[in-house]
């Protein structure tokens, strides 16, 4: 899932290669317009020497009017379909850099994703790949077109007119050689402004996600100036950035112009003088400024090529992150309703040295700090259809735990098995298949309840009512006005808590999986809501392999075994009974929370 390119414009090229036939298309059928151009203006010298000079009679001029005419209606289907293939090309690569993208995101390990800045991201994914489609649409054609037209038209004027070939042979090139002069500074000045649009960007989506916090801490104004120094710092990089367009331009435009008026005085006097024709003269007049259009509008796309540059350096940042790949391909006794059984070896796991600080923090992203192991020689065997209860202190390596099942991280040390054969060996997707998560906090989409129900599945209304009501849900939902037809609202805003948590319990039972992980569920929930949950999460746990990360008592003392987990080991497993009378850690730590907490 990595790129082996590691330059911008490297990455550029190689992609480039995947839309090599539209792009020849755009570039042949360009061309082809030019061909028809410089014939076009061939009729029209001819027409207007014969119509002023020669008194050539009307009639005789007619084909040549219609021909100039059928030109073109011929170009402008030409350039149309130019800009057909030219979109066609860049809309294959958005599509295809958009996918690895989506797909390099979900492989990406869970360290990276703690790390990474939410708002940049996206804004990569949209903005930035977005910003590719000018280099295909437009830059790739012209730099090809500014080449092949000009020479095209040279070999028309060269036997005609030497002297106005030879000064358009001379000025040129200095064209690209400017733009080669100033390219340099316009690529570094294009990867400041998207570095700064990235800044803003994920500092703006931090804020809009961390509103009621801001509101009520007073700090609206604090976050308001900080917004206003970063959109100032952004509107400054791109300012620079369109002054050397504008100065560029400017530069293009006075080089042609000059050019052009060079040969027209030349022409003019040469015609004074009888060295020249009509014909020939008001064709060479008509063809230069022909000769440096396409020139140009290079010019003039070359900003599209810094465009891209800088929007491909955090493109190509994010595709060369480390991933977690998991590449084992078996499928057996794995996938929807296997409920497995799941063996943990001497499972050993450190996150980096500047990675959080908390496990069971794990998704929180709170600040990095140097920490011990999270899991230091963790044996422990789930059979099917068993119920297992994680429990110990904050830190003690519950929820990294929960994550090695989910096979979002993969251990330093020992392995995880399921019917006996590692998870490495396993079709991650297939293992997924046999899963559920449902998490502390669960993730609600934007969209409908039921469309938060089935993620994707093809699931009948009866089979959505009845998860619902093993999850203690139902009562709620029927009292909706629309439903399963419900709109949630982005990140399930219009429900409470508990009413999300039991949500999350319907979508794992929906989901018909094996093997069910729920990661503190029942934190910060009122006796209600936690009754309710318990009774949910009992029929979650029928017929189905469920492992319980867990603070409070409720949630834990029905489960076949409790494993107590400190400092990373496993230091105590068994019933809720036989714990409490080994009088170990456990008794402890239920006796040191009144029994309600763990």
């Amino acid at each position: 899932m990595q790129t082996t390119t590691t330059t911008p414009l490297g990455w550029l090229k190689q992609e480039s290669r995947r839309v090599r036939t539209p792009v020849a298309w755009a570039i042949g059928l360009g061309l082809a317009s030019g061909v028809l151009l410089i014939v076009q203006a061939t009729l029209l010298a001819h027409v207007a020497d014969g119509a002023i000079f020669q008194q050539a009679p009307l009639a005789t001029l007619w084909p040549a009017f219609a021909a100039m005419l059928a030109i073109l209606l011929l170009r402008g289907g030409l350039t149309y379909a130019v800009e057909h293939f030219a979109f066609t090309a860049a809309s294959t690569v958005k599509l295809a850099v958009r996918e690895r993208l989506m797909g390099q995101l979900q492989a990406l390990g869970l360290v990276w994703q703690r790390g990474a800045q939410t708002g940049d991201v996206v804004n990569t994914v949209t903005d930035g790949v977005e910003h590719l489609e000018a280099y295909y649409a437009r830059y790739l054609p012209q730099t090809a077109l500014a080449a092949l037209i000009p020479l095209a038209i040279l070999a028309v004027i060269l036997p005609i007119d030497w002297v106005s070939a030879l000064i358009l042979m001379v000025t040129a090139p200095l064209i690209p050689v400017f733009m080669i002069f100033i390219g340099k500074g316009a690529e570094k000045l294009n990867q400041r402004q998207w570095r700064r649009m990235g800044q803003l960007s994920g500092h703006f989506l931090d804020a809009l996600q961390g509103l009621t916090t801001l509101k009520v801490f007073n700090l609206g104004r604090r976050e308001a100036r900080l917004i206003e120094r970063l959109s100032d710092e952004y509107r400054t990089s791109t300012l620079k950035v369109l002054r050397l367009a504008f100065v560029s331009s400017l530069v293009l435009e006075f080089l042609a112009t000059v050019s052009i008026a060079l040969v027209a005085v030349l022409i003019g006097f040469r015609l004074l003088w009888g060295e020249l024709d009509f014909e020939s003269g008001f064709l060479v007049l008509l063809l230069a400024p022909e000769f440096y259009l396409p020139l140009r509008n290079m010019g003039g796309v070359y900003h599209a090529r810094m465009e891209a540059l800088g929007a491909a350096e955090r493109i190509v940042e994010l595709l060369d992150a480390p991933t977690l790949e998991w590449t084992g391909t078996r499928r057996d006794g794995v996938g929807p309703g296997q409920v497995p059984r799941v063996e943990l070896a001497g499972l050993g796991y450190t996150y980096p040295a500047d990675d959080v600080a908390s496990d069971d923090d794990a998704t929180a992203g709170k600040a990095p700090v140097p920490r011990q192991p999270a899991l230091d020689d963790v044996s422990l065997s789930i059979a099917p259809g068993e119920t297992v209860a994680v429990v110990g202190p904050s830190g003690a390596g519950k929820s990294t735990l929960a994550l090695m099942l989910l096979g979002l991280l993969r251990p330093d040390r020992g392995a995880v098995t399921v019917d006996g054969v590692a998870l490495d060996e396993i079709d991650i997707a297939a293992w997924r298949e046999t899963l559920a998560w449902v998490p502390q906090q669960p993730r609600l989409f934007f969209g409908t309840l039921r469309d938060n129900l089935c993620l994707g599945r093809d699931v009948d209304d009866a089979a959505l009512w009845r998860a619902l009501e093993q999850a203690q849900a139902r009562d709620f939902v029927a009292a909706l006005p629309q439903g399963l037809d419900t709109p949630l609202g982005e990140r399930g805003l219009r429900l409470s808590g508990g009413e999300a948590q039991r949500l999350a319990i319907a979508r794992a039972l929906v989901r018909d999986a094996g093997f069910v992980v729920a990661d503190e569920i029942s934190a910060h929930l009122d006796a209600d809501n936690e009754r309710a949950l318990v009774t949910a999460l009992k029929a979650l746990g029928e017929g189905r392999s469920l492992v319980i990360i867990a603070h409070r008592l409720a949630t834990v003392r029905h489960a076949d075994r409790i494993v107590v987990l400190e400092a990373g080991r496993v230091r105590e497993q068994g019933s809720h009974d036989e714990l409490l009378a080994a009088g170990g850690r456990y008794a402890r730590l239920v006796s040191g929370t009144a029994g309600e907490a763990l």
